[in-house]
């Protein structure tokens, strides 16, 4: 954690910056908010920078499942966020796709940022893993964040309850053990992820093959 001694100070009477988390299972549109996020705000001659890390594209960018696509900041578990973002100065914002693979300490920079410098980070992530865990990013986010917000974007379960879990699939079998971080859905290997209900989690049931 960067310590906030160590900070420029925020002007007196300037205004507060906010440290938001916006969460949900795949498919919810994240990634699109986030991309439109950056969109609004630059709009308005906000300058801002774009985070992400392990994006399903493979690249550093943040692609979303409905074909947008923005070049971005890769986020390495040694980077420290305070100092990138002092490197790129003047900066009003930061967007934070797949928030919940930073480090914990990586988190803390962000309440740096926020808290330090008045600026406004937007942070987008799941906030549990394959096992139905919490990732210890987002536990931190969910401790740290002046709002959250569960998007509201209705994903559904192959039998048509809300999908609520998100399940790692290996050879059309769902898996409990692994990993925690392990990028699917690439079309280069077998493992992919699939959304299912609380009770077909529980169960392990995946429904027709997708």
């Amino acid at each position: 954690m960067t310590e906030l001694s160590a900070l420029s100070a925020v002007p007196t009477g300037s205004r507060d910056g906010v440290l938001r988390f916006y969460f949900g299972p795949m498919d919810c549109g994240k990634s699109t908010l986030a991309l439109q996020m950056n969109y609004n705000h630059g709009r308005q001659g906000r300058r801002g920078l774009v985070l992400t890390k392990h994006d399903r594209s493979g690249t550093p960018q943040v692609t979303s499942r409905i074909g947008l696509g923005s070049e971005a900041v890769e986020v390495v578990d040694d980077l420290d966020l305070v100092a990138l973002v002092r490197a790129h100065e003047p900066i009003d914002y930061v967007i934070c796709d797949e928030a919940c693979f930073y480090t914990v300490a990586q988190i803390e920079q962000l309440a740096d940022l926020t808290d330090g410098f008045g600026i406004d980070v937007y942070a987008f992530g799941l906030a549990s893993d394959f096992r139905s865990q919490m990732f210890p990013a987002a536990q931190r986010l969910f401790e740290l964040a002046d709002e959250i917000s569960r998007l509201q974007v209705e994903v559904l379960c192959w039998c048509g309850r809300p999908g609520r879990l998100n399940a790692r699939v290996v050879g059309g079998r769902m898996v409990r053990t692994g990993e925690q971080v392990v990028i699917g859905d690439t079309g280069a290997d077998p493992i992919r992820y699939q959304v299912l209900c609380r009770r077909h989690y529980r169960s392990g049931e995946l429904g027709l093959p997708v």
